[in-house]
Parts: C-alpha cells; sequence; structure tokens
C-alpha cells in the first residue's frame, strides 16, 4: 500500500470518528431532561451530574498525555471511542441512581481520552499532507452532532425510552468505528522550524508559549456553551419567541458550524490560518453583539448564525496551531490544550446564566462576546505563512512519507 492511500484511508477513518463523537454527544446532552426524568435527578443536583463529565473529561485529557508516551493515540482512540458509545447505552439502561452516575462517569473519562486522541491524529496526519485539512474533521463531528440531535428529536418524538433510542445508533456505530480504526495512521513528530519548539518539548518554558491558545479555546467553548444551554431560553424568554420557534437557533448555529468548517480549509489555505481566525472572531463577536441588541425572534437568529459561521474556525486551528508549534511535542501539546474544552464547557453557561439574573441576559451575552474577542490580541500564535499550507506550501506527495510513522493500525 502506497503512503499516499495509506494517508487517504487513515484521514477517512478519523473524518467518520469525529463524526460517530458528534452523533453521540449530541444523543447524550439532548436528552438530558429525559435522562433527568427517568433517574429522578432534582434540579438541584443535575448541575453536578452534569459539571462530572467535563470534570472527569479534563483528567482522562491529562492521563492521555502520558499513555501515548508508551502507545500510540491510535490505540487509544480504537478503545475510547467503543466504550464512549457502550456507556452512553449504559446511560439508557439503568434504573437506579447509581447506575446513571456510573454510566456518566465512565463517558466522562473515555470521552476525555477519545477528543484528546482524534485530534492528536487529526494534527498530525495534516502536518503530513501538508495543507490544512483539521476544519475538516471538526465539519464531520458538526455533521453527526446533527444527524445525533435529530435522532435523539425523534426517540423523544416517537416517545422511545432512552435505551431504545440510543440502541440503534450504538448497533450501527460500534462496529463500524472498530473497523475503520484499522486504517488510523499515527504521525511521527516532524522537524521543528524556525521560531518552533518541537525540539524542547513543554517544560515549563514551552508551556507559557502554549498558554495564549489554552486561553482562546478556554473562550471559544464559553461562547459555544452560550449558544447550546442559552440560546432557546434567549429567544422565548427575552425576544419573545414561541416555544417551538425557540429550539431553531441551536439547529441553525450548527448547520452554520458545518458550513463553514467545511469550506474553512480552503480559507486557511489561501489566506492564513491567523488571517481566517481573526475574521472568525470578528464575525463571532458581531454576532454576540446581534444578539443582544436583537427586538425580535428573527433578529436574534440571525445572531446565532453568525455565531456558527464564526466560532467554528476557531477551536480546529487552535488544535492545528498547538501542533505547529511544538511538532516534536504535538501530543503533549494537544492533550493539554484539550482540558481547557472543558474548562470553557464548565465556566459558560454558569458564567451568562449569573449575570444575566445580577443584571440581564442582554447584557449577559456581552460577556462572552468580550472574551472571544481576545482571540484577536493572540491571532499571533496561530502563525502566518508557516501557517498556510497549500498553495506555495504543499508539499509534494513523495516528501509526506517523512511524515508518516507507525503504519495503520497504530501498534
Amino acid at each position: 500500500m502506497t503512503d499516499d492511500v495509506r494517508l487517504r484511508r487513515g484521514r477517512g477513518a478519523l473524518g467518520f470518528s469525529f463524526f460517530v463523537q458528534g452523533v453521540a454527544f449530541a444523543l447524550l446532552v439532548t436528552r438530558i431532561p429525559a435522562i433527568q426524568d427517568r433517574y429522578g435527578i432534582s434540579d438541584g443536583l443535575l448541575p453536578a451530574f452534569l459539571a462530572a463529565v467535563p470534570v472527569l473529561a479534563g483528567a482522562s485529557s491529562v492521563a492521555t498525555e502520558h499513555l501515548v508516551k508508551r502507545v500510540a493515540p491510535s490505540v487509544v482512540l480504537r478503545w475510547a471511542q467503543p466504550l464512549v458509545l457502550l456507556s452512553l447505552l449504559g446511560v439508557g439502561a439503568g434504573g437506579q441512581m447509581w447506575h446513571v452516575a456510573a454510566a456518566l462517569g465512565a463517558f466522562g473519562l473515555s470521552v476525555g481520552a477519545l477528543d484528546a486522541s482524534m485530534n492528536m491524529l487529526g494534527v498530525s496526519l495534516q502536518r503530513a499532507y501538508g495543507r490544512s485539512i483539521m476544519l475538516g474533521f471538526h465539519a464531520a463531528y458538526s455533521l453527526g452532532g446533527i444527524l445525533g440531535a435529530s435522532a435523539a428529536w425523534a426517540g423523544a418524538h416517537w416517545e422511545l425510552d432512552l435505551f431504545a433510542g440510543y440502541l440503534p445508533a450504538v448497533a450501527v456505530l460500534l462496529p463500524l468505528a472498530l473497523l475503520g480504526s484499522r486504517s488510523y495512521v499515527d504521525g511521527a513528530p516532524g522537524t521543528a522550524g524556525e521560531g518552533e519548539t518541537g525540539g524542547k518539548g513543554l517544560g515549563a518554558g514551552g508551556f507559557k508559549l502554549l498558554l495564549p491558545l489554552c486561553l482562546v479555546m478556554a473562550c471559544a467553548y464559553i461562547g459555544d456553551s452560550t449558544v447550546a444551554n442559552w440560546s432557546a431560553k434567549y429567544l422565548q424568554d427575552v425576544l419573545g419567541s414561541s416555544e417551538q420557534m425557540a429550539t431553531v437557533p441551536y439547529n441553525v448555529y450548527m448547520v452554520t458550524t458545518l458550513v463553514g468548517r467545511a469550506v474553512g480549509d480552503l480559507g486557511v489555505r489561501r489566506f492564513g490560518a491567523a488571517a481566517v481566525v481573526r475574521a472568525g472572531t470578528l464575525v463571532a463577536a458581531a454576532g454576540f453583539a446581534v444578539v443582544a441588541a436583537a427586538q425580535g425572534a428573527w433578529a436574534g437568529m440571525l445572531g446565532f448564525t453568525l455565531l456558527g459561521i464564526g466560532l467554528c474556525v476557531i477551536v480546529p486551528q487552535t488544535f492545528a496551531a498547538a501542533g505547529r508549534l511544538f511538532p516534536g511535542a504535538s501530543d503533549t501539546a494537544v492533550a493539554r490544550l484539550n482540558i481547557f474544552n472543558y474548562v470553557g464547557f464548565l465556566i459558560g453557561s454558569p458564567l451568562v446564566g449569573a449575570v444575566g439574573d445580577a443584571w440581564s441576559y442582554r447584557g449577559a451575552m456581552l460577556v462572552p462576546m468580550a472574551l472571544v474577542l481576545v482571540t484577536l490580541l493572540q491571532a499571533r500564535s496561530f502563525g502566518s505563512e508557516g501557517a498556510r499550507y497549500g498553495v506555495r506550501h504543499e508539499r509534494r506527495a513523495g516528501d509526506r512519507a517523512v511524515d508518516v510513522g507507525r503504519g495503520g493500525n497504530g501498534v
């Protein structure tokens, strides 16, 4: 098998892994009310259950940083993905509160390893390709999220219990994920270029260079969690929409996220990562401003649409920038950066809620807007010419093999 064929298969397999994760996560978060009803979880206890998932995922991401020093990231991903799907099924299979606590705990631990290892492989594959492909992987995640949310809606519409709603997705996706995992490709570290710190690893000095990207990641997920947790409530309670229309903004957000990521790699190849991230940041900030100033539901919908277009490019390019900044220690950099995914998720919703209760929900939308704008101050961390890939920087196929380490089975 030629290196080009192996890379294409590895790219397709990894894209499917992102897709499966999007389906699984959407199936979980969109059925939270049903989970609460099934297990009798009180409103006071529910936040503790929900917070436990990202906390455990963050701890697992830290553990994955050390685990991939002994085994390939593809091996971690190969086993973490089935565990995510089985723990999702476990959420729907129990009957007592400790059952769902154990299942959610397993979901959090496995999803942290999954997120870290997926993005490690994505960063190394992008290096091997020599052009921007990272946004495409996250587009697959967005597509999975849309289909997962649609499946959850269908389950609720037909009044299926959680287990019956989750079982078809797990039964179909689990064997396909295991089959696809045979084609994963682990990339060998590249060679540090000018201004890069690959050979120095990630000591105290290296981590200081990573901190701006950690801040960007946390702020991006604060913005994302604001849309996920507050868009329906904002449209209904502040802008006076119907209950049915209040469900639309998040779907629109997910669709625009998919579209933006599907074409975003072309923008990176043409204009460079820093330029694309700056543009996305400004569009996202404009989206929050429109939401805050909206006088009706349709104006609010426009704001959430802009948010999807703007925010969608930031997270994938943040992972990619970490890989470029630390080509000799990209797995470690991605694992540490991934922690701030969960930090932003934990902070975002409570922060907006606290500001909304203390002041106003219109004013609360200005908080994630200001935090997202922090990305403009850190745009240099995304690089310039070296972050463009493609066009003048695209490598010949013969050069790609230099960056390909262990074979498709990752062992």
